[in-house]
């Protein structure tokens, strides 16, 4: 039987909060099976490129990079944000290990190529190194991944984070049974984006074409729910959203991602 590995992506608004983010913290270091924390960092990125006289742009909520908002992405979530996550944890006994894609070519992407929307220095993954990331966790270190990877030839490239987590709950999934765990500040996928009880409990392939159609899932939920479900087809056990709660076993508020 495969050993279990928790993959949880945090989201932008529980960073920003220092009380959510130092609750969250104390939860994941508590979870005692091996796990890994994928976070990015838009929102602090965001204040900086606007403090900088540097318009952010998104496009289907994803960011368009060029070569100075690469500059700011970079020194924001392998800097400031993912430094910030490591000392915290380590101060909670979490042996955590601050990493991006380039640090031991754990994670290589491509330059998206550009079709209808020039993205710019934006990464789409190729390749995630399963057995270097799991000599990592063997040897009792907590990875925490920025949303960064490389192309192998010395650039670095902007990679949305809820992609990074599916990657690697799927290629993991060969060495784990992985479960993958999207956490935000909602309950979970929601029916009314106003009322936070109106938490959708599981969708599916068909579901989901639904809740497009009719709007539910639209903006920054698009890429989050794609990637749910390339977890899924890609070996992930199991796929969650919702709040910080959401990978305690006793809450049962949160959405639940089926093939």
């Amino acid at each position: 039987m495969k050993n279990r590995l928790s993959i949880v992506k945090i989201g932008g608004n529980i960073i920003e909060n220092s009380q959510e983010l130092s609750k969250f913290l104390r939860l994941f270091a508590k979870m005692d099976t091996p796990k890994i924390l994928v976070h990015g960092g838009g929102k602090k990125a965001n204040q900086l490129l606007e403090k900088m006289g540097i318009p952010p742009k998104m496009v289907n909520g994803r960011r368009i990079t060029d070569k100075a908002t690469l500059d700011v992405v970079v020194m924001t979530y392998a800097g400031l944000t993912n430094t910030n996550i490591v000392a915290q944890l380590q101060a909670l006994g979490c042996n955590a290990l601050g990493l991006s894609g380039a640090d031991a070519n754990s994670i290589k992407a491509h330059k998206r190529p550009v079709k209808d929307i020039d993205y710019g220095f934006a990464g789409d993954v190729d390749k995630v190194d399963g057995k270097k990331i799991g000599s990592l966790l063997d040897i009792g270190f907590v990875p925490v991944f920025c949303a960064l990877t490389h192309d192998g030839n010395g650039q670095l490239l902007n990679t949305n984070a809820d992609t990074i987590a599916a990657e690697l709950a799927g290629q993991l999934s060969t060495q784990y049974e992985t479960l993958l765990y999207y956490c935000f500040e909602k309950n979970g996928v929601l029916e009314s984006i106003s009322d936070e009880s109106s938490v959708i409990d599981q969708i599916d392939t068909d579901a989901y074409a639904i809740l497009l159609k009719k709007g539910i899932i639209n903006d920054g939920m698009l890429p989050k729910i794609k990637n749910c479900f390339t977890a899924l087809e890609k070996g992930a056990r199991e796929v969650r959203i919702g709040n910080t709660n959401l990978f305690q076993n006793e809450n049962t508020n949160y959405t639940t991602l089926v093939l």
